[in-house]
């Protein structure tokens, strides 16, 4: 692994991106379990209340958490960012998401006003508290990465696409569902998709192959222009989609083309990784190039169709590409996380990073999660398909959140020796 260029001491607390990371997963059971007990017909509109329940307890309980988790931890470390009263603003934003979470699911499953107002409050408060304070810390960066200025422009989607979620929310507690909503909730799916997420990714991306899997550099015009290009097509698609509709699919064509270059660009460089060994990470990598390239080729197509299979465009970017992407980190972020900080305490015999987490269970979990993600897509074609992918998506989650816990309890149980070597010694007084 590849450290040069992190400011290791500005890594905020522990329990900062790790509450994050440790929920995370549970919602992705909740989720699963919400499958189980829906209909394959009802989850084939992105409109109906169970498609957005569970589509939000992954892009808000998944996603969400673990993108301001990792990002908690990333710009301090990849940045020197410091992010104002890093402990409080974390611990507001988790409690506030997660309170709003569970009520927006109540809400919506109840058709209950009083919950989803509150939600929307407690929602759009715990995405703005720490979204804003990531904004504000890395515009004060100065030096600026190719990593850097991808986060600022994904910070800048996440901002909008918040202020949008909280209105379409808001419209819901009041029974207000017009043409306006409809458009909204269009852009606010693609802008959280491709703008947030997916160039937050790319951004990552840049730093986390040649740190983690010493893979070649990001050539150049990748780094300085690919964002940029990208956030053209998304401003384009918002414009043409809006006021000239028929001219959308042009728009379309340029995003995916880019993402599907991107997809492409990660595959050769896990190729000419300089220490090609394949772990359950490397897997998640090259599973989510595929899905990538697989979903934003159906987007383009799906124009011509209506529609028809825009929840299966869904399950391939933001299940095969985003979700993998989490996934295969998770297993290195944690691990990284516990070692970092057991050394910084001074405490030198303990497991490395690769011996923290259960390399069978992580292969077993991977399986299970992609035969979720294809028994998902045909469960449109057979809907008997449906129950048994839930449980294996259900399953999936459930090895997740035990591999994410494993090294935690190493943690725990550490901290509770007296350490090898007392840093307080070189501490200045």
């Amino acid at each position: 692994m590849d450290f040069n260029g992190l400011s290791i001491d500005q890594a905020p607390p522990i329990s900062a991106p790790l509450r994050f990371f440790l929920t995370a997963p549970l919602f992705g059971i909740f989720a699963g379990i919400m499958l189980l007990l829906s209909d394959s017909a009802s989850l084939m509109s992105r409109y109906s209340l169970d498609a957005i329940v569970v589509t939000h307890l992954i892009t808000i309980g998944f996603f969400g958490f673990i993108m301001l988790g990792s990002l908690t931890q990333m710009l301090p470390v990849l940045a020197s960012a410091k992010i104002p009263k890093v402990t409080q603003m974390t611990f507001v934003s988790y409690l506030f998401l997660l309170l709003g979470l569970v009520l927006m699911v109540m809400g919506l499953e109840r058709s209950n006003a009083t919950a989803l107002s509150v939600a929307s409050f407690f929602l759009g408060g715990g995405f703005l508290v720490l979204v804003l304070s990531l904004f504000y810390a890395v515009m004060k960066v100065e030096h600026l990465t190719a990593s850097i200025k991808a986060m600022r422009v994904s910070l800048f989607f996440a901002f909008v696409i918040v202020l949008m979620g909280v209105f379409l929310l808001y419209g819901y507690a009041k029974g207000d569902i017009t043409q306006l909503h409809v458009v909204v909730a269009n852009v606010h799916s693609v802008w959280a998709i491709f703008g947030f997420a997916g160039i937050l990714i790319i951004g990552v991306a840049f730093q986390v192959l040649p740190m983690f899997y010493v893979a070649p550099r990001f050539k150049q015009f990748c780094k300085k222009r690919i964002v940029w290009i990208i956030s053209f097509g998304l401003l384009m698609w918002f414009v043409l989609n809006s006021y000239a509709p028929a001219y959308a699919l042009y728009a379309k064509i340029w995003i995916a083309t880019f993402f599907w270059a991107f997809a492409t660009a990660v595959w050769v460089k896990f190729n000419k990784r300089k220490r090609p060994i394949s772990d359950v990470t490397v897997w998640y990598w090259r599973a989510a190039s595929i899905f990538l390239t697989l979903g934003s080729f159906l987007w383009i197509f799906d124009e011509f169709f209506k529609y028809e299979y825009i929840v299966m465009v869904g399950i391939l970017i933001g299940g095969g590409f985003i979700l993998s992407i989490m996934l295969g980190m998770l297993y290195k972020i944690v691990p990284f996380l516990v070692w970092f900080h057991l050394n910084v305490m001074g405490y030198m015999t303990i497991p490395t990073m690769n011996e923290m987490i259960n390399k069978t269970a992580a292969k077993v979990q991977f399986v299970l999660f992609i035969l979720a993600l294809v028994g998902f897509v045909f469960s449109f074609y057979m809907p008997e398909v449906l129950v048994p992918s839930s449980l294996a998506f259900i399953l999936s989650m459930a090895i997740l959140e035990y591999n994410i816990f494993a090294p935690v309890w190493i943690y725990i149980q550490t901290k509770k020796k007296k350490p090898d070597f007392d840093m307080n010694a070189f501490s200045m007084t």
